[in-house]
């Protein structure tokens, strides 16, 4: 299900249709029914498996750190071009860019961090 989920530049409503569907198969797993009134986390930890925000927040920043660690890297490079020209009207699309700008926020990371794996991720 999240195959590839390093780069989506994934949004909010995203997220919760990513969460609907996982708790979705974790009570067809669990062979629990929505009247069954367990909460998300009790089946969650019955199965051992965390929360999809978190996992695709750390597949993002694994994937970023990953990138910054390597020095002569043409996905480096692609990473950090900027277009030219004229920007279309409206608000633009949410980049990967902005969404792991806010991921390191969330977790206080600086770039010179990624250095570190174990302090990384």
């Amino acid at each position: 299900m999240l195959h590839g989920s390093e780069t989506w530049p994934v949004r909010k409503e995203n997220v919760v249709a990513l969460q609907r569907a996982e708790m979705r198969m974790v009570r067809w797993i669990c062979g629990i029914n929505l009247n069954d009134r367990f909460t998300s986390k009790e089946l969650r930890e019955r199965l051992g498996i965390g929360d999809i925000a978190v996992v695709l927040q750390q597949n993002r920043l694994q994937w970023y750190g990953h990138v910054l660690r390597k020095d002569d890297d043409w996905v480096k490079k692609c990473m950090e071009y900027e277009v030219e020209g004229p920007r279309p009207r409206g608000r633009p699309k949410k980049t990967w860019r902005e969404v792991v700008v806010k991921d390191c926020q969330a977790r206080k990371l600086n770039k010179e961090d990624a250095v570190n794996r174990s302090k990384w991720t």
